[in-house]
């Protein structure tokens, strides 16, 4: 074999497993109920944050983390705590994309959240 060929078969390689790579560390959307079904499995929920259940942020005592309610878009309800401070716009987003897990007392361990604003 030529040398430019061992050369193109080991960045396909490469490239192959790159792709595999990815997609066995990437998560899916789902729905709350899929993700109460597979606690510590990571997923993408979209809801809108519950307004009857207070947001706290206390940044005296932790900082990085948020918590509040949100109902997915089937309306089950969860409790959130987010590993980060209160965004800005939380009160005025129209949706938000939480990526985490159920943790083992049924909350939505979120570690990102994405807002969608109108």
């Amino acid at each position: 074999m030529k040398r430019s060929h061992i050369i193109a078969i080991v960045i396909i390689a490469v490239a192959i497993a790159a792709l595999l790579g990815s997609l066995w560390d990437s998560s899916s959307y789902a729905d709350l109920n899929e993700a109460f079904a597979e606690p510590g499995k990571e997923f993408h929920v979209v809801g809108m944050l519950d307004r009857s259940e207070p947001v706290v942020y206390e940044p005296s005592v932790n900082a990085s983390l948020t918590e509040f309610g949100i109902s997915d878009l089937k309306g089950r309800k969860c409790r959130v705590k987010l590993a980060m401070a209160k965004p800005n716009d939380l009160d005025r987003s129209e949706r938000v994309v939480l990526i985490g897990q159920i943790a083992e007392d049924g909350t939505f361990h979120a570690k990102n959240m994405l807002l969608k604003c109108p």
